[in-house]
């Protein structure tokens, strides 16, 4: 077919949002913060807003980087939200950013006038229009968010997996929160831009849910995480081409369609007297044992 072409780096970087997205979504199930990327990334699109208020092309460099810097002034909101006692779940403070970071943008939207369809291709995304240059310089990103969460793979799984044994060990939890929302910040500003929030909303939570029905384990869990958005993305490009249809919106639902099969599996499969308990992701070492050891 003489289209195929055409989505090859559609499809790859779709991949390269699987990649990064499967893992960090895991960190986020975990932390039970859904939404924050909702929230992050409409702060992004509030920097944008106010770039363009101030005459900045759109899609340019001075743009891109005041978004970033909003995106990580949320970082650091989200990061001090965490109360020690948990008396205020951190999610509402994510609400609330939410809310007012969109009440914003549309007050600054009102006075940009014929610049708004700018920032409706930002936060709707169209995958289709991504080039070989942008999938390159979004895979070179990603791989640098990557390394960085590699190198300091203890300390965010800790955090994420069990607080108060991250506390006992004596880590600065705030400062460790920050430094994962702010390299939070770098993925959703570029992947909001490429695909949309819906898509990259699919691909930071759905493959973590459906690894979460099948394994408690970090390793298994991306596994099936990379397995399951590599094959939703080859479906929803090919259901898109076949029946004609935008890709963003056949992905999210072709997601949404292998969750509801994952689930039927798991619970025709695994449940009742052949369920087992799945506790919260772990490394290697079971988050009680690190806290009994500081």
């Amino acid at each position: 077919m003489e289209i195929l072409p055409f989505l090859i780096w559609p499809f790859i970087a779709s991949l390269i949002l699987t990649g990064i997205h499967a893992y960090l979504g895991v960190h986020v199930v975990e932390r039970g913060v859904i939404f924050v990327d909702l929230a992050l990334a409409q702060i992004a699109a509030l920097g944008a807003t106010i770039a363009i208020l101030v005459g900045m092309d759109p899609h340019g460099q001075g743009a891109y980087w005041l978004s970033l810097t909003f995106t990580f002034i949320g970082a650091a909101i989200f990061a001090f939200a965490r109360t020690k006692r948990g008396h205020i779940p951190q999610e509402a403070f994510i609400g609330i950013a939410y809310a007012v970071a969109s009440a914003t943008a549309i007050l600054a939207m009102s006075k940009a006038t014929g610049e708004t369809e700018h920032l409706k291709d930002m936060l709707v995304g169209n995958i289709l229009a991504v080039d070989r240059h942008e999938v390159i310089k979004t895979a070179i990103l990603y791989g640098a968010v990557g390394i960085f969460h590699y190198i300091f793979r203890k300390q965010f799984l800790l955090i994420s997996t069990n607080h108060a044994a991250a506390e006992a060990k004596g880590l600065s939890v705030r400062f460790w929160d920050f430094l994962f929302y702010a390299s939070f910040g770098f993925v959703v500003t570029s992947s909001v831009a490429i695909a949309g929030v819906l898509l990259v909303f699919c691909y930071l939570i759905v493959p973590s849910v459906g690894a979460m029905l099948f394994a408690d384990k970090v390793g298994r869990r991306l596994a099936i995480g990379w397995t399951m958005g590599t094959l939703v993305s080859a479906l929803g490009v090919y259901f898109s081409v076949w029946l004609d249809l935008p890709t963003g919106a056949t992905i999210v639902c072709t997601f949404g369609a292998v969750l509801i099969a994952m689930f039927l599996v798991h619970m025709i499969f695994f449940h009742g007297s052949r369920a087992h308990q799945l506790e919260g992701a772990s490394s290697v070492a079971n988050p009680k044992e690190l806290a009994a050891r500081h």
